[in-house]
């Protein structure tokens, strides 16, 4: 019987194959109390299961050969932190201890105090590394039953049974980074889980290896069995169970197409985005870890728009990075990008309850309400001076290395902006003092709220850049909590209130004579393309996978045509329903 199940389109393109499914990670755990005589031994257990995943883990990273996308490697390092985090193993020995539970026990309880946080997380991607964490867990509670990983399991036994002329799709509850190493040789052309969302490590890695994905299916993995044909529509977010000769053959045309459009955009990767009449855009990469430089480089990034810098201050069990730390880190960056300018955002953190633990344990954010209007970004930053000063050092340090821009994360007030560069200032004399060396650095701020979009004239004298977030302004201008599911379905980024800002930045900034640049998912959304060239942008900050695609886009495009178009658009009462159409 044919039938469709439904998900989350996150990376493009048709995989036709036969279904190969993998078991949850997730195992049945016993619940029981220990005496007092066996505590020692369970939490000797405890702490050898983690010590044999991390070893585990450090052995598959090892084993990472060059082909392997760069995300992968970053994804097994997110991994191993988690497993090494005191947040994890040693707070799990508080339940052996004091609650006398058995080894996992301890170790899904403690699952569950983590987990609650990270689904408070204001920021998409931070939340969904509860998923990382419930498979780290997963493996140590592998570990401590005796069993190879689940998922490897599955992925060794699939390879066996089922290597043959047809090719394979993986469906699953989800999948671990570790056991994605079984996908370097090409086993699968697809991925189907269950659970999952556009920032999600299968997306991630999806995207990465140009494979087709759909994500967020809930139950794909109990409807579909194993051996069944399924297509894969990586556009469309829907999945085809079985179809119909019909169905095959026209998804089997598509696909074809497909394969020959990817083989064409890889051609433009070194091409440089000019539109017809003759204006050049500037094509640049988000980038989230050091390593993933060289990818930006291959996809022909132009330089980094956003490099966040939060994910060196995440999951250190309570310690933030060294100056020393991020300086390697940043200089990194610059090295692998080869002389391009790398943006270097401060820490965008403050409202996510782990990294504010690790501020000595005041516990001054614990019942904060809504995060997302909480003490975050610049805010924090600049309520914790020396770590600020400490972060700005180590990006001067690394200007010395190559080109480099300092991006300051949701400014809403005029003295937030004064106290950075008071902020700059010292950290410049100290420096210089010093006789390090510092290369020339352009200050640039985020537009991520409103009241910074609408005070923008007071804001441009003092900065070099502007650099627009749509994520959070389209999120903060419409109310929107983008962690509340209740009310996703008001997130519109053609609301003619969240265009009108994004025209108004980009004119403004641009009639200063200085550089704009959007870095939030529109810039990537082909969708949005013309829309963002109408309105007078010239530079694209997107994921490096995202690149060739819009790229492709700017190519084709008319800015003189299309910005004769956007007076109607911007003023239209049916925007939403006429979306891009109006400008293609």
């Amino acid at each position: 019987m044919s039938f469709q199940v439904f998900g989350l389109a996150v990376s493009r393109g048709v995989a036709i194959g036969r279904a190969v499914l993998v078991a949850s990670s997730r195992l049945d755990v016993a619940h029981y109390f220990i005496e007092e005589a066996d505590i020692a031994r369970e939490v000797s257990r405890c702490r050898a299961a983690r010590d044999q995943v991390a070893e585990e883990l450090i052995r598959l990273r090892a084993d990472l050969t060059d082909e392997a996308p760069p995300e992968l490697g970053a994804l097994l390092d997110v991994h191993l932190m988690l497993a090494r985090d005191d947040a994890l193993c040693e707070s799990a020995l508080h339940w052996i201890q004091e609650r006398r539970y058995n080894a996992e026990w301890a170790l899904s309880a403690q699952l569950e105090v983590l987990a609650r946080q990270f689904d408070d997380m204001e920021d998409e991607y931070l939340r969904e590394r509860k998923v990382d964490l419930e498979q780290v867990v997963g493996r140590m509670l592998s570990t401590l039953a005796g069993q190879e990983s689940p998922g490897m399991a599955a992925m060794g036994q699939g390879a066996r049974d089922f290597a043959g002329a047809d090719p394979l799709v993986l469906v699953a509850a989800d999948i671990s980074p570790a056991d994605m190493l079984g996908f370097r040789d090409g086993v699968f052309k697809g991925f189907i889980t269950d659970i999952g969302g556009k920032t999600s490590h299968t997306a991630i890695v999806a995207r990465s290896m140009d494979i087709p994905a759909v994500v967020g299916t809930r139950e794909a993995s109990r409807l579909i069995r194993q051996d069944d044909c399924v297509i894969i529509d990586g556009d469309a977010g829907a999945v085809i169970v079985n179809p119909s000769p019909i169905v095959l053959e026209e998804y089997r045309f598509r696909q074809r197409q497909a394969e020959l459009e990817r083989a064409r955009l890889s051609r433009l990767r070194h091409t440089r985005a000019v539109t017809l009449d003759g204006q050049s855009v500037e094509m640049l990469a988000n980038i989230e870890l050091p390593q993933d430089a060289q990818g930006a480089v291959e996809a022909g990034a132009e330089g980094v728009g956003l490099f966040r810098s939060e994910f060196l201050f995440m999951n250190r069990g309570g310690q933030l990075p060294a100056e020393e730390e991020q300086f390697e880190a940043y200089k990194a960056v610059v090295m692998g990008m080869q002389g391009r300018p790398v943006t270097i955002r401060t820490v965008d953190v403050g409202a996510d309850k782990p990294l504010e633990r690790s501020l000595g344990g005041e516990g001054r954010h614990d019942h904060v309400l809504n995060p997302a209007l909480g003490m975050r970004a610049i805010r924090w930053s600049l309520s914790e001076p020396g770590m600020f000063r400490q972060q700005l050092r180590a990006i001067l340090r690394a200007s010395a290395h190559g080109p480099v821009r300092l991006l300051v994360p949701m400014v809403t007030h005029l003295w937030e902006i004064k106290q950075v560069h008071e902020c700059l200032a010292r950290v410049r004399s100290q420096l210089a003092d010093g006789q390090v060396a510092i290369g020339h650095v352009e200050l640039g701020i985020m537009i991520e709220v409103p009241a910074a979009a609408l005070i923008l004239p007071s804001l441009l004298p003092w900065v070099d850049f502007i650099s627009i977030g749509t994520n959070d302004l389209i999120q903060y201008t419409l109310a929107i909590d983008r962690a509340d599911e209740s009310v996703a379905h008001l997130y519109d980024p053609w609301h003619p209130a969240v265009l009108g800002l994004l025209e108004q930045v980009i004119r403004q900034t641009r009639a200063a004579g200085k550089s704009v640049c959007v870095c939030g998912e529109m810039a990537g959304d082909t969708l949005f393309t013309e829309t963002l060239l109408a309105m007078g942008l010239r530079s694209f900050s997107m994921h490096p996978a995202q690149i060739a695609t819009v790229k492709q886009r700017i190519l084709r495009a008319d800015t003189a045509r299309l910005a004769s178009t956007l007076g109607s658009l911007l003023t239209s009462e049916q925007l939403a329903a006429a979306s891009a159409q109006e400008l293609h």
